[in-house]
C-alpha cells in the first residue's frame, strides 16, 4: 500500500520503518530473546523464529562491504554515475543503499544522510563518508 501526501506508506511490516524516516530515524530490529539485530523488516527473528522483534533506533553509522558504480540510468530518483553499495551498520546488520556526498572505498566509514523525495514520500536514507 503506497499513499502519498504524507499518508501512510508500506505494508503492515514495513511501516514503522517508513514512519520513522520522515523523522530522519533510521529502524531496525531487534530480538531481546537472541540479542540479535536484523534488517531488513520479517515478523520473527531469523535466529530463534521468536515473534518477540522490536524496533530500535540504529547509530547510524557504519562500513562499506561492497560496493559498485552505476552508469546507466534505470531510475528518475538518481542521475548516473551513482554508487550503490552494500553497508554494514555497527549493529551488525547489512543494509543496500546509495553513498552520496563524496568518495570513499570498501572498508570506509560511512554515516547516515537522507534523500528528500517528492510528492510524499518519506525520505530514503543513504550514507556519505565520514569526514575525519
Amino acid at each position: 500500500m503506497t499513499e502519498s501526501n504524507n499518508e501512510t506508506y508500506g505494508d503492515a511490516l514495513t511501516r514503522p520503518f517508513w514512519e520513522a524516516a520522515r523523522q530522519h530515524k533510521l529502524l531496525i530490529q531487534y530480538c531481546p530473546d537472541s540479542d540479535r539485530y536484523q534488517f531488513y523488516p520479517r515478523p520473527f527473528d531469523l535466529a530463534t523464529g521468536s515473534e518477540n522483534v522490536e524496533w530500535v533506533e540504529a547509530k547510524g553509522t557504519g562500513v562499506v562491504h561492497s560496493m559498485t558504480t552505476v552508469h546507466l540510468k534505470v531510475s528518475n530518483l538518481l542521475e548516473p554515475p551513482y554508487v550503490v553499495a552494500l553497508v554494514e551498520l555497527d549493529e551488525g546488520v547489512r543494509m543496500t543503499t546509495n553513498i552520496i556526498g563524496g568518495e570513499c572505498e570498501i572498508g570506509d566509514r560511512v554515516e547516515l544522510t537522507w534523500f528528500e523525495r517528492d510528492d510524499g514520500l518519506p525520505p530514503l536514507p543513504m550514507f556519505r563518508p565520514v569526514q575525519q
